[in-house]
């Protein structure tokens, strides 16, 4: 089930938080037990076969976190790293059967030109966030973090619909004692205005915004995956209408999140924090989707050795949580290399740092020169890397790339030259030229482009806007001095207050939003 459905928005969810709130009067596990059955009824919509695997995966991990505790508290840290080890091999081979299984087989055909065969797996939906979860879920257990070991909290834990699907991730000493604490079990009205204010915001920016421009990148794509060379403002137009498409439809997807968890007195962990107004490309990992940054570094990068070996094995470390991390979000080796990437612009930003530091103790640009700089570098090679993540294979990001670096000319419609007067033919003599058709799909792509750069960049984010009302946990704390600053104007006027003109503001968007559902589409991130 969709959040930007009618389904969802006008039956399951409203009827979920009823039952809730009438059954939480009877006490405080009936009513957590009515969560579970409704989360795994919002699971099951999209595939009942899949239900016995999400089962079978919290009964197990149940069982293993109890051994884990068990250990934990008779001291027997042997025995916890056996049943660790073997927890987590039991969530990955469950993790790689399905996701990775196919493109294993297919990746051994194709470099020793096999014929094995394997019948197509349908990849369980959510199959990565709930995973990662339950590791992380174990590995708490074993350092004694987890206090709460009944199964139906468990399995609250694991299955609250908000966060289900596509995140945040979240840890069991983050959810559980809010679900614990007596006000969750009544309904306030200060966490209904709240939650569906977000609600509404998030709403407005998956339908109106990230909706409305994927129709300008997916041709440019599909154009590229058919094999069609690209000219240089096609290219960038396409690269930057997904990349825009991507930005909102995991914010609003997020807000959504934390927007339905609210209304239940829940505060989801912050997930999307304005990550395009980073000015390098550590504090763009700070800044999108946060909760898998956190997972990454703590439980991945970290074992791996962190920074605690020096530069060059810190360099490893990043490369290798980085390619993992790509490889987690698909199963292609487009996402391996989008991984790679991000590892070799950590890497090279922690070296920058290092030696720069040493060649220039004083600052050498001015600080406003240097920020934008900054953000116009990892902006750049942001963009670089999701023609990588969007792209078919790697015949079309090459096509991509190509038409970005100008190999294949610049080129403007026909239609629009002609109205350019004596510009065009400056343009012309520095050898622009000109193509016939695409003139409203080119000028439609680029107003796109014009009318959202500025509302990512220097427009307030959800948690600015509704910083008043706390609507998440900030479990990490961005760094505000690596941006670019929001306009102060914009932050003060834009600050929500549950008041009527804000009631009436967000009703109007929520109302744009439904309206603009005339096609469902999914959050890009389900498919990871």
């Amino acid at each position: 089930m969709l959040f930007n459905s009618y389904e969802f928005l006008f039956l399951f969810l409203p009827l979920t938080l009823a039952v809730y709130f009438a059954v939480a009067r009877r006490g405080q596990e009936p009513a957590l037990a009515w969560l579970v059955i409704a989360s795994l009824f919002f699971y099951g919509w999209w595939n009942p076969a899949y239900l016995p695997l999400l089962l079978l995966s919290m009964v197990v991990n149940f069982g293993f976190g109890s051994l884990l505790s068990q250990a934990h508290r008779q001291k027997k840290p042997r025995a916890g790293r056996i049943w660790l080890t073997i927890g987590i091999a039991f969530n990955l081979g469950l993790l790689g059967y399905y996701k990775y299984a196919n493109f294993t087989v297919n990746s051994i055909n194709a470099i020793v030109d096999t014929q094995f065969h394997l019948q197509t797996i349908v990849l369980p939906l959510a199959i990565s966030f709930f995973t990662f979860q339950q590791i992380a879920y174990l590995v708490d257990a074993l350092n004694g973090i987890t206090k709460e070991y009944r199964f139906t909290h468990y399995a609250l834990f694991v299955t609250f619909f908000p966060q289900l699907i596509a995140g945040p991730i979240v840890h069991h000493r983050d959810m559980l004692p809010q679900f614990m604490h007596g006000g969750a079990l009544t309904p306030r009205v200060q966490n209904i205005a709240i939650g569906l204010s977000i609600l509404a915001l998030g709403l407005f920016k998956k339908t109106v915004l990230a909706d409305g421009v994927a129709q300008y990148a997916t041709p440019v794509f599909s154009a590229a995956a058919a094999g069609e060379p690209l000219s240089f403002f096609v290219a960038w137009g396409g690269a930057l209408a997904y990349t825009f498409q991507l930005y909102f439809d995991f914010s609003g997807y997020s807000d959504m999140a934390l927007g339905a968890a609210r209304l239940f007195g829940i505060r989801l962990p912050v997930n999307f924090h304005s990550p395009y107004k980073a000015t390098n490309i550590v504090e763009f990992w700070r800044r999108w989707h946060m909760t898998l940054s956190t997972f990454l570094r703590d439980y991945l990068y970290v074992a791996l050795g962190g920074n605690r070996h020096g530069r060059l094995k810190r360099y490893r470390n990043l490369m290798l949580t980085m390619l993992l991390g790509g490889l987690w979000h698909g199963a292609g080796w487009t996402f391996v290399v989008w991984g790679g990437l991000h590892g070799l612009y950590l890497s090279l930003n922690h070296a920058w740092k290092h030696v720069s530091t040493r060649l220039f103790p004083r600052p050498i640009l001015p600080r406003p020169l240097a920020a934008a700089l900054g953000w116009a570098i990892t902006f750049v090679a942001v963009v670089v890397g999701w023609v990588f993540f969007r792209a078919a294979d790697f015949d079309a990001a090459r096509l991509m790339l190509e038409g970005m670096a100008g190999v294949n000319g610049v080129a403007l419609p026909n239609a629009l030259a002609a109205r350019l007067g004596g510009l065009w033919s400056v343009l012309s003599g520095i050898g622009f030229t000109t193509y016939l058709g695409g003139g409203s799909q080119f000028v439609f792509t680029w107003l796109w482009i014009l009318a959202l750069l500025p509302v990512a960049l220097v427009m307030p984010n959800t948690q600015e806007i509704m910083r008043h009302a706390q609507p998440g946990l900030l479990l990490h704390t961005p760094t505000e001095a690596n941006e670019i600053r929001p306009l102060r104007a914009a932050t003060a006027a834009l600050a929500w207050q549950p008041r009527l003109r804000w009631a009436i503001l967000l009703g109007f968007m929520g109302a744009i939003g439904v309206l603009s559902m005339t096609r469902v589409s999914e959050f890009l991130y389900f498919q990871f």
